[in-house]
């Protein structure tokens, strides 16, 4: 398998974005004529709001209205001048208000976003390591990633995972003067929360260790004068911890702040922070509406504000407590989550939820692992308890419902959150599949070859023969990457007719074999002193040593789906099995739509492969004839960069290999895989290439320098080889190359190696060659047909995702 374009997960997010919206569960609009908070008006229909942010509901606070619009008529919509030359009459009072909330030094910034490229750049030193929680905030992250310009190395843990922290600052405390961790107070999908105590203990242990926290979900709710959930656990901020909050949300203005204990950081920032300088500053309704909420929290109304928006989420958290609905983390925040499991079932739910009056978000990729959607509830103190009773209610009746529409149990989606299973299990409905049926076998040699060859003869290497030599050569090896677990599945009618069929391996992998080639050539590095990073388990549709369309499926019966259906549940109970990190189904033709609309809502999300390149006329009988299949420009390539070279080789088709050429032929692989990080899967062993020796159906195209044309210090032996396959007798399979560096760009060695395979294929009366992914320029030079492929994963989280963006933000 091959990398995937540089702008691939672009595409990916577009792709799903698109997919939700056309659920109607993003991008919708509210039709009201004003706002109580209490509900909103979507397509014609008052819901029931449970998807705010403003927790304290001070967004519709009149004294807050009040002051804005004074302020308009006072100083106008705007006061269009940098703060740092003048700031206008209404912020010193505000950043005074808030010095007094905090007890320490504020800032304040006109949003979070640029907050916090305002100030990361500049408290961060070109000295220092960051080190972030896959699950901080995106606008945290991007930030960060501005210092990779400046050679500031930025890493990335798993959510909460403080083992990991502390091996990252051992790794990283050598030569750094600081390093920096970047949480959220709360994290807003899940509402889980920043373990404060352990990271309190670390900064004790190690004093180069740097706080930096993004409590803007943490912000008026808790807290003595409504200051957050972070600085509620410390009481007072230690100079080593940086706190970025909001006066939006919970606050009911709009703005960022920082605070800081740490003077000679604050006045950095204060002095040049980035935008802070050259960015507008905020409008005097935002400042004033902030004023009016900052007397609000100065006051003994906010703890009263705190204590009925506590009752109210106590009140949830009670009466999910007598549901089976799997909550994902219960706290004493106002964000709630249930956890929904595929987006099939995500839609379902909230689109059900809409029906019956309530609107809540939709959690999807990438705020959440695509395969862990649900719903996405907040509690205000806009809603009424008998609100809340009435949304737990909806919730208990409709997802129990969309789970049995989707063909889902309860324990099935606990599963995927890591939630204790319910004894009372509600039932599955069993699917109707007209009588289709599964087959699972563990080994080809179970398998009727004529039937397997039906479908997969004329393929890659994973024709019955290609399947069994897989086996053979991919078990019982030293290497755990080299040994694989095999899963074949046929899907049959009532009348034995084969739907479907595939399979499937259980493997190691490299994470980033589906990134690009300078993301791998990083990780790579890290792999020289840490062989296991960024290394985990998949189940795989195909292999890692073939490519070619893996999935046989009869779309022009009626009943396809039904088949996929099946094969899905398969995988579903594999993947509880044997617990990979990730589930690939590839290479499917970008063009079929049909498989893609079905494979995202199961909790997959697309992404592009190389292009596959296939020869499909050998029906030449000469030179001449092939050169005129060509276009005009490949005709010039081909008299030009191949003809003039021909002559300089000896070229011999072997069948079998002694020992000697067993050891050459793999080192000239080895110097393929060495270069090629756009392939970047582990290497082969030498048992690889002796079964390949001692089964019929591979030969080896060799190539060597002919001794008058060898110049001097130039060697005898082989400079190039190609593994070839073949499948029936019909598909001519160029598996792997292998080739001598030195050679390539004086003897143009690779395009003769592609030609002489073209020839070898068209004199052994093949109909096709697969040339599989990668260089399809040059194949595609020589009269290759390319055909744009992709694939579906799901992983367990997004760490390797965002671990690839870091890598790749240079």
């Amino acid at each position: 398998m091959a990398k995937v374009k540089h702008n691939n997960l672009i595409d990916t997010l577009n792709t799903i974005a698109e997919d939700a919206k056309s659920r109607g569960v993003i991008q919708l609009h509210t039709e009201d004529e004003r706002f109580t908070g209490r509900t909103i008006r979507i397509n014609g229909k008052d819901l029931f709001h449970f998807g705010t942010t403003g927790y304290l509901g001070l967004e519709q606070d009149q004294r807050l209205k009040d002051a804005a619009i004074d302020a308009i008529q006072k100083f106008g919509t705007q006061f269009p001048l940098s703060k740092s030359y003048v700031s206008h009459s209404l912020y010193q009072e505000l950043e005074e208000k808030l010095n007094l909330m905090f007890k320490v030094p504020v800032l304040v910034m006109k949003n979070s976003t640029l907050g916090h490229m305002g100030v990361i750049p500049s408290i961060v030193r070109d000295e220092d390591a960051v080190i972030l929680d896959h699950y901080v905030h995106w606008s945290v992250q991007n930030a960060s990633l501005l210092l990779k310009n400046r050679g500031v190395t930025v890493d990335m843990i798993r959510h909460n995972n403080m083992n990991m922290l502390e091996e990252k600052i051992k790794a990283l405390s050598p030569g750094r003067e600081k390093i920096w961790y970047c949480a959220d107070g709360v994290y807003s999908m899940f509402g889980d929360t920043a373990p404060i105590d352990q990271l309190k203990a670390l900064c004790a242990k190690y004093p180069q260790l740097y706080l930096y926290f993004d409590d803007v979900h943490g912000m008026s709710w808790v807290g003595e004068n409504g200051t957050g959930y972070v600085l509620n656990q410390y009481k007072e901020l230690p100079e080593n911890v940086f706190l970025f909050s909001t006066l939006s949300k919970s606050f009911g203005a709009s703005g960022g702040i920082l605070v800081s204990s740490n003077q000679s950081y604050f006045n950095k920032v204060k002095n040049f922070g980035g935008p802070l300088t050259f960015s507008a500053q905020l409008e005097p309704a935002s400042v004033a509406a902030a004023i009016a909420s900052a007397k609000i929290h100065l006051s003994p109304e906010i703890v009263e504000m705190q204590a009925e928006l506590r009752s109210k989420i106590d009140y949830c958290n009670d009466l999910l407590a007598q549901t089976d609905l799997p909550l994902v983390d219960r706290n004493d925040c106002p964000v709630f989550y249930i956890g929904a499991g595929a987006p099939a079932v995500g839609y379902n739910f909230v689109n059900k939820m809409y029906d019956v009056g309530f609107y809540g978000n939709m959690g999807i990729f990438p705020a959440v692992p695509v395969k862990k959607t649900g719903i996405r509830f907040t509690i205000s103190r806009h809603n009424q308890r008998e609100d809340i009773e009435q949304l737990v209610t909806a919730l208990s009746e409709n997802f129990p419902k969309a789970l049995e529409e989707e063909h889902y149990s309860m324990n099935s989606i606990r599963k995927i959150f890591d939630l204790p299973l319910i004894e009372k299990e509600n039932k599955v409905a069993a699917r109707k599949t007209e009588t289709l049926t599964l087959e699972t076998f563990r080994s080809a040699s179970e398998i009727d070859a004529k039937i397997w060859d039906t479908y997969f003869g004329g393929e890659g290497v994973f024709n019955h023969a290609g399947l069994q030599f897989l086996e053979k050569t991919f078990t019982g090896n030293e290497e755990k990457e080299n040994n694989w677990q095999f899963f074949y599945l046929l899907v049959r009618d009532e009348n034995k007719k084969v739907i479907a069929a595939t399979f499937f391996t259980f493997a190691l992998w490299k994470e980033d074999m589906l990134a690009p080639a300078s993301i791998s050539k990083e990780f790579e590095e890290k792999r020289k002193s840490e062989p296991g990073f960024m290394v985990s388990t998949a189940l795989i549709m195909g292999s890692l040593f073939t490519e070619g369309q893996h999935l046989f499926l009869d779309k022009n019966d009626g009943r396809w789906q039904n088949a996929m259906d099946l094969i899905i549940e398969k995988v579903e109970e594999l993947d509880e099995l044997l617990k990979p990190s990730s589930i690939v189904l590839r290479d499917f033709d970008e063009s079929d739509t049909q498989i893609e609309e079905y494979v995202l809502k199961k909790g997959f999300f697309k992404t592009t492969l190389p292009e596959s390149c296939t020869v499909e006329d050998l029906s030449w009988a000469n030179t001449e004839e092939y050169v005129s299949t060509l276009s005009s420009k490949s005709r010039k390539h081909f008299r030009q960069d191949v003809a003039p070279f021909e002559d300089y080789f000896d070229i011999q088709v072997k069948q079998t290999l002694t020992e000697d050429e067993v050891c050459q032929f793999m080192a000239l692989y080895q110097n393929v895989w060495s270069k090629n990080l756009d392939v970047n899967t582990f290497p082969f062993n030498r048992g690889v290439f002796e079964q390949m020796s001692e089964d019929n159906n591979w030969e080896f195209i060799v190539l060597k320098l002919k001794k008058e044309k060898q110049g001097q210090n130039e060697t005898d032996n082989p400079i190039a080889v190609m593994f070839c396959f073949n499948n029936n007798n019909i598909t001519y399979v160029p598996a792997f190359i292998g080739m001598d560096y030195d050679y390539v760009q004086k003897y143009q060695t690779y395009r003769q190696m592609l030609y002489q395979t073209i020839v070898r294929a068209q004199s052994l009366g093949f109909k096709k060659i697969n040339f599989g992914y990668s260089s399809s320029f040059e194949k595609k030079k020589l009269g290759a047909t390319i055909y744009p492929r992709v694939a579906f994963i799901q992983a367990k989280d997004n760490y390797s995702i965002e671990m690839m963006g870091i890598i790749q933000k240079k």
